[in-house]
């Protein structure tokens, strides 16, 4: 049984170790997956933000149980979002393509609220926000 890793609101963006790997995996395949889900994770862009994802800090959990099961909990810069309908989408897709994984669910979730103090130093500076 895997654990939940969460962020509360002033930790940034989920990181290669707050991945949370269920039971029964080898060492070598849970390096595998976690380099391979935050890679894909990378692919996905904000359209309006030139920076991915993962580094803009809207995944706030991976969760990727003992069948190989990846369940994301992500957010967006704002609810208003024009492609809110469309970014779990993308995310689901560009997790799929990593192999072994068997099913992908992404939930939209808004608590806590995302701010910029979310984003990872590589983000901050890709936008000046230093």
């Amino acid at each position: 049984m895997s654990e939940e890793a969460t962020n509360t609101a002033n930790e940034p963006a989920v990181n290669a170790a707050d991945i949370s790997i269920g039971g029964g995996l080898q060492d070598a395949e849970i390096q595998r997956f976690t380099n391979d889900i935050v890679a894909a994770l990378k692919t996905v862009y904000d359209p309006e933000i030139p920076v991915d994802i993962y580094e803009l800090g809207l995944i706030y959990k991976v969760d990727l149980d003992e069948n190989r099961n990846v369940t994301i909990d992500m957010t967006l810069t704002a609810p208003g979002c024009p492609v809110a309908g469309e970014m779990p989408g993308w995310v689901e897709n560009a997790v799929r393509t990593v192999e072994g994984i068997q099913d992908v669910a992404v939930n939209m979730v808004f608590e806590p609220p995302w701010g910029p103090d979310r984003m990872s130093e590589e983000a901050q500076v890709a936008l000046n926000w230093w």
